[in-house]
């Protein structure tokens, strides 16, 4: 009984170890003086890679070969290209992207674009730049 107790203890400890609530809302740059984009890390595990990401001016078009993402627009407004599609996106918002999609956004606000967004699964490194 008490092996039992011992391991659901750990599982327990184990389990919420990773378990988090973030308030976006108070995250900011680790600096306003970036040129374009800022990117903070939020979570990460072997299935996504969380970010709140900045964007004052754009992001150029690009896929990923093996990841989908999901944007939660959180401040801003922004003209986004999704394959064919163009179309504005603003707080609230919220734009699947699968894999393979060519996308990119340009900010109109005057303050920067400011989304949360998810990949999965972990992020690599998998941005493929289109040249237009």
């Amino acid at each position: 009984m008490t092996r039992f107790i011992f391991i659901t203890s750990i599982l327990i400890l184990c389990s919420s170890a990773y378990s988090q609530k973030i308030d976006v809302e108070t995250l900011i740059p680790n600096s306003e003086d970036f040129e374009n984009i800022h990117v903070k890390k939020i979570a990460e595990d072997t299935f996504q890679s969380s970010y709140v990401i900045w964007v004052k001016k754009q992001v150029k078009p690009h896929y990923h070969a093996h990841h989908s993402e999901y944007i939660h627009v959180l401040n801003g407004e922004a003209i986004m290209r999704l394959d064919s599609s163009t179309f504005t996106i603003r707080k609230g918002d919220v734009v699947f992207i699968p894999q393979k999609s060519i996308h990119a956004v340009k900010t109109v606000s005057k303050k920067p674009l400011k989304v949360i967004s998810i990949q999965t699964p972990l992020f690599d490194g998998d941005r493929i730049w289109v040249e237009e």
